[in-house]
């Protein structure tokens, strides 16, 4: 094998070897509230996929540590998320507990109709223009290492879904992953190394979640 043969296996063990010091570094720096904010977010993401009302107080606690943690690292998409996060799990857990003259629950597991499809793509579509747009004028003027299209990605994705999880919508499940897949690199590059070990749990759930809830949905139509 030729040296030349060996600078593309040589640079790739580099880049993993710097991949894994920074990993190691990232959880070393690990604050105590950013433990505390994983830790109640894959909670609450394992009380959402049981159908469990406690999806709500527990991720408020999730979510108003990251409204903090997000400012911090300028990722301002992030901050919005949180914030619009904080105001949507009030109302999902006002959704998920209101019931009828009979005492049932209102809201069930229901997939989305060819409409509800086109208001979540419109809903995400106009997020990621004006979030976009916000991050690249904030890049430009006052946080220069902000990341515009991966933050509206995540920020989008993660508005859609978070609006779907109130009216426990099946697809909110397929925006969450895709919100997981765009946070793993962001959070990483960003330092936040354990936020990023979390998206990757989430990620894992939020499979699941889309499993559980299509089983759901599946055995709640067949019994009416």
């Amino acid at each position: 094998m030729t040296i030349l043969s060996l600078k593309p296996i040589m640079l790739n063990y580099v880049d993993i070897s710097t991949i894994i010091q920074e990993f190691i570094t990232g959880l070393k720096q690990t604050t105590f509230l950013e433990f505390v904010a994983v830790v109640t977010g894959i909670t609450c993401v394992f009380f959402s996929k049981k159908e469990n009302i406690l999806v709500y107080p527990i991720g408020l606690i999730s979510t108003i540590i990251y409204t903090y943690i997000s400012l911090k690292g300028s990722l301002f998409g992030e901050v919005s998320v949180n914030i619009y996060y904080t105001i949507m799990s009030i109302y999902g857990w006002i959704l998920w507990t209101k019931k009828d003259a009979q005492q049932h629950l209102v809201v069930h597991i229901t997939k989305s109709t060819p409409k509800e499809w086109r208001i979540q793509l419109t809903i995400f579509g106009v997020f990621y223009v004006v979030i976009y747009g916000c991050l690249l004028w904030l890049k430009q003027n006052f946080a220069p290492g902000a990341i515009p299209w991966a933050d509206a990605f995540a920020s989008a994705t993660a508005y859609t879904g978070m609006w779907l999880m109130a009216k426990k919508k099946v697809e909110s499940w397929i925006w969450w992953i895709l919100t997981n897949m765009a946070s793993i690199p962001l959070y990483f590059a960003k330092g936040y190394v354990f936020t990023s070990v979390q998206y990757v749990v989430l990620l894992v759930l939020a499979v699941a979640g889309l499993i559980e809830w299509t089983k759901r949905e599946r055995a709640l139509k067949t019994s009416v």
